[in-house]
């Protein structure tokens, strides 16, 4: 025979306290008791939500999976607390499951109610009560979904505008270079006319062959110079190029500052060339020059375009499969180029251990939050400060540091910047859900961690990635999320 609690036990529990005589013995009707030994799993997370239970007795434990491991949320023996099917009373809710694992540690009492009565009751009494609930539980769904993808149109318009500026400086300095190239092989063309018809003298031919190939190699072996150094070279070799009776000597100095060329090595030529070949050798080998250094900013434009669109490839994850393991260094890399156009003024630190292995992740995602919490941080120190990026191992996880110079999070709004919708930037700057999106990203949808630590000048976001595979799911971040308020 089923038992049941009569109104009298019902009317103890402060759920239903100020219910009136004619509510309680409905639910007194409707409603049982059952008993539930130690160890028993009153409701099992993901199976269809087809009762509320409430404790009438002993002490329970409430855990939520995450990834692979049960995290216990809570452990009870207050009597009346309650879990299960507490959103049965919406419209959508035929779907529901059970957002948590509810199990007796001790031997328990539960009284259970059906969803479906459950449903039937406050409809019956509190209609006005499921209206409001109804509209805003569905209404703040329908506002987070639609400023989150805002919130992702906006960053992707930020990184668009940002990839753009990136891509146009290369572009811009291989058409320069190309247009400028064009006119030395004009000019070389004109050289070889006049060759043909013997307006050259053919010994400076023979002078150039030994000189030229030298100097072409040591525009690659040429050391990289200082602003200060850059100024001294050109002032030497213009004095020397005047001192030998050159015209125009300010413009042929940048050439061979550039090219790695010395003065002792224009010594050598003069060595070797007649006073009136000389001028012509010196020209000669400024045009060759020069066009050696067109073609080569010609080629590192090119490669720097290569290299964007790779990074952009990368951060987007086009060529790859949604779930994988991944070098974390990839996806940090290819965030800070996609944002580039942001770190003007701001000093890069990176500290990463390149011995870590891959991380099975959800790397579009995970490419996310990672622009996010980069994006947070630069914003935070508003153009100038010290970005810092760390990878380190951390047990059998791997850990993500993020740390910025800016003025950092006060104390009392710490545990508030993962809510969503909550923000401590000027209105338009901001939907508060960047952080809310990465927490789920990184827990809900990874397993791992996402906590914050600050102080004026040291604000530090760490992601702990576990390196074992997680289940892979179909439920989006934003859904699985959702489900983890119904309990004690």
């Amino acid at each position: 025979m089923t038992e049941r609690l009569g109104p009298d036990g019902l009317r103890e529990l402060f759920l239903f306290e100020r219910l009136d005589d004619e509510q309680l013995d409905w639910l007194a009707g409707h409603g049982w008791v059952e008993a539930a030994p130690a160890g028993t799993a009153v409701l099992v997370e993901g199976d269809p939500a087809e009762r509320l239970a409430v404790l009438l007795s002993g002490t329970l434990r409430m855990c939520q999976k995450v990834g692979r491991d049960e995290v216990e949320i809570t452990r009870t023996d207050q009597v009346g607390v309650y879990a299960g099917a507490t959103r049965a009373y919406l419209p959508d809710s035929s779907g529901e499951q059970y957002a948590a694992t509810v199990s007796a540690v001790t031997d328990c009492r539960f009284w259970f109610l059906g969803a479906a009565d459950f449903s039937a009751f406050i409809d019956r009494w509190f209609p006005m009560a499921i209206h409001l609930m109804e509209g805003l539980f569905l209404g703040m769904r329908n506002i987070q979904a639609t400023v989150g993808r805002r919130q992702q149109l906006l960053a992707l318009g930020a990184l668009s505008a940002g990839l753009t500026h990136e891509l146009n400086n290369p572009a811009a300095a291989a058409v320069r270079a190309a247009d400028a190239l064009r006119e030395r092989v004009a000019g070389t063309r004109r050289k070889l006319a006049m060759l043909a018809h013997d307006q050259i003298d053919p010994r400076l031919l023979t002078l150039l062959v030994d000189v030229q190939e030298e100097a072409v190699r040591r525009i690659a072996e040429a050391p990289k110079l200082g602003a200060v150094e850059e100024s001294e070279r050109e002032d030497e070799l213009t004095d020397w190029l005047e001192d030998h009776g050159i015209g125009e000597a300010w413009e042929l100095a940048p050439i061979f500052t550039g090219a790695g060329t010395t003065t002792d090595f224009l010594e050598r030529l003069a060595g070797s060339a007649s006073p009136e070949l000389l001028e012509g050798a010196v020209r000669w080998l400024a045009y060759t020059l020069e066009a050696e250094l067109l073609l080569g900013e010609i080629t590192d434009s090119a490669a720097r375009i290569s290299g964007l669109v790779a990074a952009a490839k990368q951060y987007s994850h086009l060529d790859r499969a949604p779930y994988e393991r991944v070098d974390v260094h990839e996806g940090l890399e290819s965030t800070l180029v996609m944002l580039g156009a942001k770190l003007a003024g701001v000093r890069v630190v990176k500290e990463f251990d390149r011995t870590l292995p891959p991380v099975p992740v959800f790397a579009g995602e995970l490419h996310q939050v990672w622009t996010n919490l980069i994006d947070n941080a630069l914003q935070a120190m508003d153009g100038s400060g010290t970005l810092t990026l760390s990878t380190a191992s951390d047990g059998d996880r791997v850990r993500v540091e993020i740390r910025d110079t800016g003025p950092g999070v006060p104390e009392e709004l710490r545990e508030r910047i993962f809510e969503p919708f909550f923000t401590t930037k000027p209105v338009g700057r901001g939907t508060g859900l960047g952080l809310d999106i990465s927490y789920r990203i990184v827990v809900g949808r990874h397993g791992g961690d996402l906590d914050v630590e600050s102080e004026p000048g040291d604000t530090r976001f760490t992601v702990r990635l576990p390196l074992r595979d997680q289940p892979l799911s179909a439920v989006s971040p934003e859904d699985r999320a959702e489900g983890a308020g119904s309990g004690p």
